[in-house]
């Protein structure tokens, strides 16, 4: 039996929806870092839906999941940490990064997320 990740397709289309409406620091990260295996060879999904949840950007090798919050995840926190424990218990690792680290400080961005790679266990290339 294949592994799906727990995808949903229920969320299929609210997905897409999703996708085609991407903040500037999603559009940021998935064109200059996660896509087409930019980042160390990794494989990344957007907007993938996973259980009762759409992940802003998912890696099944890692099984990682990066969220990138902006203004109104000020007003969500206990929402987002709901959302963060239901995604553990499916397996998954999740690490939130916010719209202005991405669009002002991406450098960063990269270390945090090479940094939690390695503490996974992986070897970066």
């Amino acid at each position: 039996m294949r592994n799906n990740y727990h995808y949903n397709k229920n969320l299929k289309d609210y997905a897409k929806k999703l996708r085609n409406n991407s903040t500037k620091a999603e559009i940021l990260l998935w064109k200059n870092l996660l896509r087409a295996k930019q980042f160390h060879g990794f494989a990344f999904l957007r907007q993938r839906p996973i259980g009762n949840y759409i992940a802003d950007f998912m890696c099944k090798e890692l099984k990682l999941i990066i969220e990138v919050d902006g203004f109104s995840h000020q007003f969500s926190y206990e929402k987002d940490l709901l959302k963060d424990k239901e995604l553990n218990k499916l397996g998954f690792n999740v690490i939130r990064i916010s719209d202005e680290e991405v669009i002002y400080d991406i450098e960063n961005t990269i270390l945090r997320l090479e940094g939690l790679i390695k503490e996974l266990g992986f070897k970066l290339d």
